[in-house]
């Protein structure tokens, strides 16, 4: 089955909390027939849309298409923690790539937190920004890698938003018995994912673009223009965009042997009142130091948001709500009792090195994805200098192309089975405290 839609009905957002607490507009209609654009735009989550709006700002005809609903992928169903930097520490990425390119992506990742910030406190409110990110550690050690990010971040970069919390700070921020200490970011935050995504549409919309939504993309015909075609209709561009991510299919190899779609699911508790007082001494998000992350914050009405337990096939396992429920009670035992009211999954796109995949298809196709769970920012951003290189200042782009993020091993047939594999052993080293 075509994973578009292996795990979701054709157009219908998933039963997620975001849903039920977002005013969801009428669904915009199909393309049909054949129309002309400067951009054609395929996927309209957090990057296609950036980058719709930038685009349309200047000027440029943009048609964006989407086999489901603006925001119905992950830019609709992830976490909503805004993050600084990559996935890697900014210490790690200084010994692999040099202190140069490492303060220039440390850059692009700030200007891309501060983007979101301006559009939810002027036009997107509703996505309710609030800062706060927390990473829990488990032992001293970490505690100690911790504080070294901390203190190069102050040094090298004069970033003072973030500082080290020991164990009894901890167990009034997390009242959870397993955390040893935490890295408290207050440069970093978190937003309500699904209203954010929605208001960037509005936003390309008014700038100009055009969004056709029920509109798979079957094939890329690549050349001078381009023509993309779906079921019922094609677009001649002189310039497409692939900002599909997990969801984009086999339609380019060159994106799908880098980036691997990877499934992650989130559980909503029912209302707690206040009990939350009970898990949470303040409004932030926490992601914690396993190699299979665990992720969670407050909703605006107080259930708990939780987030983690990845899997790597194409289908959502049966009884995600068990699932989850499982894992929330290993965190917070003192929540037993309390339901779920939801339980839902997505599909992100990793890649080997865990950085983006933003790279030239062809003279006239840029691709964008693999944004490793730090995508609610660096999303926007991707999209931003891939309008910048539409437009003939590719400088910023090529600062993330010069990664040179690698193919899995035997391209998109093996990138699951490997992956797989080595999430295993890191699941075997959480259990073992490795």
């Amino acid at each position: 089955m075509n994973p578009l839609y292996r795990n979701d009905s054709p157009g219908e957002f998933p039963d997620s909390w975001y849903v039920a607490s977002t005013d969801i507009p009428p669904q915009r209609p199909p393309l049909k027939g054949e129309v002309q654009a400067d951009v054609c735009v395929i996927g309209a989550g957090y990057t296609g849309l950036s980058a719709a709006r930038h685009l349309a700002s200047k000027g440029l005809e943009v048609v964006v298409l989407d086999a489901h609903r603006a925001g119905f992928g992950a830019s609709g169903r992830n976490g909503g923690q805004v993050c600084s930097g990559y996935d890697y520490p900014q210490t790690t990425l200084t010994k692999k790539l040099g202190a140069g390119p490492a303060k220039a992506l440390w850059q692009l990742a700030e200007e891309a937190k501060a983007d979101l910030r301006d559009l939810c406190t002027n036009t997107i409110p509703e996505a309710r920004y609030t800062p706060g990110v927390l990473h829990g550690t488990y032992t001293a050690k970490e505690t100690a890698e911790d504080q070294a990010e901390v203190d190069l971040l102050a040094r090298e970069y004069g970033y003072d938003q973030a500082r080290v919390c020991g164990p009894e700070e901890m167990t009034t921020l997390i009242k959870s018995p397993h955390y040893h200490g935490g890295l408290l970011d207050m440069g970093a935050g978190h937003i309500h994912p699904l209203r954010y995504v929605l208001g960037l549409a509005r936003l390309a919309e008014e700038a100009g673009a055009r969004i056709y939504e029920r509109s798979e993309v079957h094939r890329i015909d690549k050349g001078d223009p381009a023509i993309v075609a779906t079921n019922k209709g094609r677009v001649k561009a002189r310039f497409v965009i692939l900002a599909g991510n997990g969801y984009l299919p086999n339609l380019e190899r060159k994106v799908a042997a880098r980036v691997m779609p990877l499934n992650s699911f989130i559980g909503a508790t029912e209302p707690l009142g206040v009990r939350a007082e009970e898990i949470m001494g303040q409004d932030i998000a926490v992601h914690d130091s396993k190699w299979v992350a665990n992720y969670f914050r407050l909703s605006e009405d107080k259930r708990l948001l939780f987030g983690g337990r990845p899997s790597y096939s194409l289908g959502f396992p049966d009884g995600i709500a068990t699932l989850m429920h499982k894992r929330i009670l290993n965190i917070f035992p003192q929540l037993e009792g309390v339901k779920l009211d939801y339980a839902w999954g997505g599909t992100l796109g990793v890649t080997i090195p865990r950085m983006p995949a933003i790279i030239r298809v062809a003279p006239n196709i840029l691709s964008a994805g693999g944004y490793s769970g730090h995508g609610v920012a660096l999303s926007g951003l991707a999209g931003k200098v891939m309008a910048e290189a539409v437009a003939g200042q590719a400088s910023r782009f090529d600062t993330f192309a010069d990664l040179n993020v690698p193919s899995y091993p035997g391209g998109p047939a093996f990138r699951a089975p490997l992956l797989r594999l080595a999430m295993t052993w890191y699941s075997l080293r959480d259990r073992l405290g490795l």
